[in-house]
């Protein structure tokens, strides 16, 4: 009986063994079509906080003095056609934070960030990329969007990024528009559903102070050209930036304080939009020349930018570089490479 109980024991532990191989063998396939940023943007750096919760000095987003509680939701990042197609735009004028990105065809695409404000309708709304990951991922973003491509609903998720879809609470199609530039959402009715799921995020820039910001270079007009078929423009105007090829109403335009031009690498994502256009990736980590543009006055520098799901930072020959408290459009233009070009007069 004793020898018999001992080779039962052997072959269970055995079996153990082998069950166990197995599940490193899968979870390894699992995670091999992801990139290594990916996996590491999955990491938890911050835990969720229930509503309500003080944050620390300053709004993540703008920088400015935080009075009362957080939001019970998380930051809301809505990707939002930004061509001729999508006029007019809804829901700028809310924003606390734009970035613009390149994608297929040269266009370009707005990640709209709504966080302490949140606007009755936005759109219209488009479909996510893989370069979201780089931006959304420090806030602890949910991105909003109306879709995306399989390798990036893949990559999405390898990295943790919370998302939804048309088919969501607060989605609909505006009758007045054609498809696919109707797709419309109710901002406050997705966000009811999402709330006590809300995480603090850190700063998303280098917040400080106006007298941060010193010795620039006049520049009142800017031209950030991310393709032969794309360039915006902004001139500085009673104290903000005004976008002068805006497709918003004037009174829904997005008006910031300063335009933070980062340039950036760009990568392939691997896959062809149904036009057979290949889709870029814009390379959110690593290194590169940054410009920021406020007051009417330029300072050049470098930004350093450790993995996707960490903040940028910001130098300069004179040490790091504080961007003061306000509202910001973040340009992520290809640097010269890859085809981008900023240029900028008094």
């Amino acid at each position: 009986m004793t020898s018999r109980a001992h080779v039962v024991r052997r072959r269970a532990a055995g079996s153990g063994r082998l069950v166990a191989l197995l599940s490193v063998l899968l979870l390894s396939l699992t995670l091999a079509g992801c990139s290594a940023e990916d996996k590491a943007a999955a990491k938890p750096d911050s835990q969720p906080v229930e509503g309500g919760a003080k944050l620390a000095a300053l709004w993540p987003l703008t920088g400015e003095p935080v009075t009362g509680s957080t939001p019970d939701h998380p930051v809301l990042v809505t990707k939002i056609d930004n061509t001729a197609s999508s006029r007019p735009q809804q829901g700028l004028d809310r924003a606390d934070l734009v970035t613009e990105e390149l994608v297929e065809g040269g266009m370009t695409r707005l990640a709209v960030f709504f966080y302490q404000n949140l606007p009755k309708t936005a759109g219209p709304v488009r479909s996510m990329r893989a370069s979201d990951i780089g931006i959304v991922k420090p806030a602890h973003g949910t991105i909003v969007a109306s879709g995306a491509a399989p390798p990036t609903i893949g990559r999405l998720k390898a990295a943790d990024i919370p998302f939804f879809t048309e088919g969501a609470p607060g989605y609909f199609r505006d009758s007045t528009r054609r498809a696919p530039y109707n797709l419309m959402v109710d901002i406050p009715k997705l966000a009811s559903t999402l709330k006590n799921k809300a995480v603090v995020p850190a700063s998303y820039l280098p917040w400080g102070q106006e007298s941060d910001f010193s010795g620039g270079q006049p520049a009142k007009s800017i031209q950030a050209v991310f393709s032969r078929s794309h360039t915006t423009s902004w001139r500085y105007q009673g104290g903000k930036y005004r976008n002068d090829n805006s497709f918003a109403e004037p009174r829904q335009q997005f008006v910031p304080d300063s335009v933070l031009v980062v340039r950036v690498r760009v990568g392939d994502a691997g896959y062809l939009d149904p036009a057979g256009n290949r889709v870029p990736e814009t390379i959110y980590s690593g290194t590169g020349q940054f410009l920021l543009f406020h007051k009417g006055q330029v300072v050049r520098g470098t930004w350093t930018k450790k993995s996707k799901q960490t903040p940028i930072q910001l130098s300069t020959a004179a040490g790091p570089l504080k961007v003061p408290a306000g509202h910001v459009w973040v340009e992520l233009v290809p640097n010269q490479k890859a085809g981008g070009q900023v240029t900028f007069a008094k």
